[in-house]
């Protein structure tokens, strides 16, 4: 018995819109990023760096936040010496639930 597929109703926007976070979402450490400022935000760089546990230089965090940044993904606040970040929309996070049921 031939099971069909649910057609979506998205249009070409949409489609392109999620296709282009997709792939700013898709590296580890951004999504770990995501994960971080998922249990707490805002965050400053600092922070960030200490609960995702990278050993990496602080300007390799920066890039990749820079990068969400640019993509509507997150927004910055600049207070004092440091820069916070938080999530412009939660709704982001949901890509964890689907990782969570992903069984390839």
């Amino acid at each position: 018995m031939m099971v069909l597929a649910k057609k979506r109703d998205l249009d070409l926007e949409k489609i392109n819109r999620v296709a282009e976070i997709l792939k700013t979402i898709g590296h580890p450490v951004r999504l770990e990023i995501l994960e971080a400022l998922e249990a707490e935000e805002p965050l400053a760089v600092s922070e960030i760096q200490e609960r995702i546990g990278i050993r990496t230089e602080q300007s390799l965090l920066s890039h990749h936040l820079i990068k969400l940044k640019d993509k509507g993904l997150l927004r910055s606040e600049k207070r004092g010496m440091n820069v916070y970040y938080s999530l412009e929309d939660r709704n982001l996070l949901h890509i964890f639930d689907c990782m969570e049921q992903c069984t390839l």
